[in-house]
């Protein structure tokens, strides 16, 4: 991915013919700009500041912390992931309803798959953000145990729909590490499904003996 200057990087400061950063999604990806040259322990708060033409006070209004802006509209995703599942053919059977929900939460425009790829490079393997990825994958698999629940009658606290939540993000996490091994190019989407197809049969057989209908 091509890095633009300090003359033309989005908001550059006031008198370096630029405006200030006015928005998350332009503040974001000057931030990774800014990873992606000097490292991310290395970036503080104050050097994205300084770099969007914005005071710390500002930068604030729009993340609560560095690692926060890493992670984006995470919680607005969530939204996203779980009105998919709630929106699945009834008749499909469960494994088939989480495999395509969780592919299609992964998709993104194409234009957007480079920031996509920084932003879980940096997810996966700086050490500063594995405890936020620990939060936060807690309510990933939360939104798949409560849709299990809803489909087996069982509490969303209960065994089997944790073990689905468990299950398909530790399928998701091998795809997005491949993915990030991979060639620029490799299809997010592919790798995605053929994780969840690798699993789908324990898991199906998990979820049919709590009681899950079979589908058609």
């Amino acid at each position: 991915m091509s890095v633009t200057s300090d003359s033309g990087k989005i908001g550059a400061q006031p008198g370096m013919g630029r405006p200030p950063v006015t928005s998350r999604a332009a503040l974001e990806r000057l931030a990774f700009e800014l990873f992606a040259r000097r490292g991310f322990a290395e970036t503080t708060i104050d050097d994205i500041a300084a770099a969007a033409g914005i005071g710390r006070r500002t930068f604030f209004r729009y993340f609560a912390s560095k690692n926060d802006l890493v992670w984006g509209d995470f919680e607005d995703h969530l939204l996203k992931l779980r009105k998919l599942l709630d929106e699945s053919d009834p008749g499909l059977p469960m494994v088939d309803a989480l495999r395509r929900a969780v592919v299609e939460f992964n998709r993104f425009d194409p234009r957007e798959v480079p920031w996509h790829r920084q932003r879980m490079q940096l997810i996966l393997r700086v050490p500063t953000l594995q405890a936020d990825a620990t939060l936060r994958y807690a309510s990933w698999r939360m939104v798949i145990a409560e849709f299990v629940a809803g489909r087996t009658g069982l509490p969303p606290s209960t065994m089997i729909p944790r073990l689905a939540g468990h299950v398909l993000l530790g399928a998701a996490v091998a795809a997005y590490e491949h993915w990030l091994s991979s060639a620029a190019d490799a299809d997010l989407s592919s790798l995605l499904d053929e994780a969840i197809r690798r699993v789908a049969a324990g898991l199906a057989t998990v979820l049919h003996d709590a009681g899950a209908p079979p589908g058609p």
